[in-house]
């Protein structure tokens, strides 16, 4: 592990962004379902005018001429009719069609029917024009917006079927540690692994396509650099647990050297969590290690995976909360401190790195920068977990 200093909090997470964001692949056209959580790699036109054709804006009659008109069928939405001729009404329905001649649309809850089929009221433009919301060929959202389900819904609407987009990360979660069980009770000096089971939701929750994850691998480095190997056969993204610090068994370090990984950081200065980091392969994907504890994982997952994820995807930095404390937060000297705080802003019980029962129900972590406390009543950022 080469000597470094800590790279800063907000830095960290600007770094880790711009790399995902200088490495995201090229755009393809994407269903829908598969765009959402990306960001638009190209503006989005309307392929039509919008609407298509002139539409009615409520239920009632459609009219022609002069009044009372003569009652003669209806148009459904889905139906094109015929035209009006003077005199002449139509029942019409919300979204139908509005047949040509008509020269106004009466409610059907201003209308009156006489015996002889005619109906009467005040009329007005009640209905879309073709082009009102957009023209064929009209920019409506431009590239980098976000691609949201009302995004997808104003695509489908304009007459586009798949989105330019950049696809979700594949991703992969390597777990080290001879110590961790995957069923049971912790016994015999051994825990009950729980990152394996939380980390990739939290990817997905951030725009990743997970796959299932893959350990505890023992603790050699043989095994160490065959895992990383095997993940990242199928994967854009790998996070590892554990190992990130230089114990007799922390073999990540030497791992990444042994499969020619570079860093891109290596120690965050930010407290729980400063063990984390984030290498780059020679064929450019990425690994981000994540300390074993697993409140600290959490803490590398949104100060570095997550807007790394976010880059990759085409998508700005994620933008961070805030919260009013209801109570004084301590600093931790030159480090950013990430306190688990509930909504109402008081500090979480059972937020030491190793717990997770306080970040269970925490709403995120206040972020209280380095040589500062937080006091009562401040708003604070607020930085929130992927999934929460």
């Amino acid at each position: 592990m080469p000597t470094t200093t800590p790279l800063p909090w907000a830095e960290a997470r600007e770094t880790a962004w711009a790399a995902g964001y200088a490495a995201r692949p090229a755009a393809v056209e994407l269903p829908f379902d598969a765009a959402v959580g990306s960001a638009l790699a190209a503006p989005l036109t309307a392929v039509s005018d919008l609407p298509a054709f002139p539409t009615s804006a409520v239920d009632g009659w459609a009219v022609a001429g002069a009044g009372p008109w003569q009652i003669g069928g209806a148009v459904l939405a889905g139906q094109v009719p015929e035209a009006l001729k003077p005199g002449q009404a139509v029942k019409i329905a919300t979204g139908a069609q509005v047949p040509e001649g008509t020269e106004g649309i009466i409610r059907l809850e201003h209308s009156e029917i006489d015996d002889d089929g005619r109906v009467d009221g005040p009329t007005a433009r009640e209905w879309r024009e073709a082009g009102e919301e957009a023209t064929q060929g009209e920019e409506l959202l431009p590239a980098g917006t976000p691609v949201s389900p009302p995004v997808v819904g104003l695509a489908a609407a304009a007459g586009h079927a798949t989105l330019p987009a950049h696809a979700r990360p594949a991703t992969r979660v390597v777990i080290f540690g001879d110590e961790l069980l995957t069923s049971g009770v912790s016994r015999d000096g051994r825990v009950r692994d729980s990152l394996g089971p939380m980390v990739p939701h939290m990817l997905t929750a951030a725009g990743a396509a997970a796959g299932p994850s893959i350990g505890p691998v023992e603790d050699t480095l043989e095994a160490h650099v065959a895992a990383l190997r095997e993940a990242l056969a199928d994967a854009d993204l790998v996070c590892t647990t554990g190992g990130t610090m230089v114990g007799p068994v922390d073999h990540l370090h030497a791992a990444l050297a042994e499969i020619g990984a570079e860093y891109v950081i290596n120690t965050v200065a930010v407290r729980p969590g400063f063990p984390m980091l984030l290498a780059r392969t020679e064929d450019g994907k990425f690994i981000a290690g994540l300390p074993g504890n697993p409140q600290s994982a959490v803490i590398a997952v949104v100060s570095l995976v997550a807007p790394l994820l976010a880059g990759l995807r085409g998508l700005p930095l994620p933008p961070l909360g805030s919260v009013r404390l209801a109570e004084d937060v301590p600093g931790r000297g030159g480090f950013t401190h990430l306190a688990l705080v509930d909504r109402a802003g008081y500090r979480l019980g059972h937020h030491g790195s190793a717990m997770l029962r306080g970040l269970a129900g925490a709403a995120g972590f206040a972020v209280i920068g380095p040589d500062a406390a937080g006091a009562a009543g401040a708003a604070v950022d607020l930085a929130t977990v992927p999934g929460v």
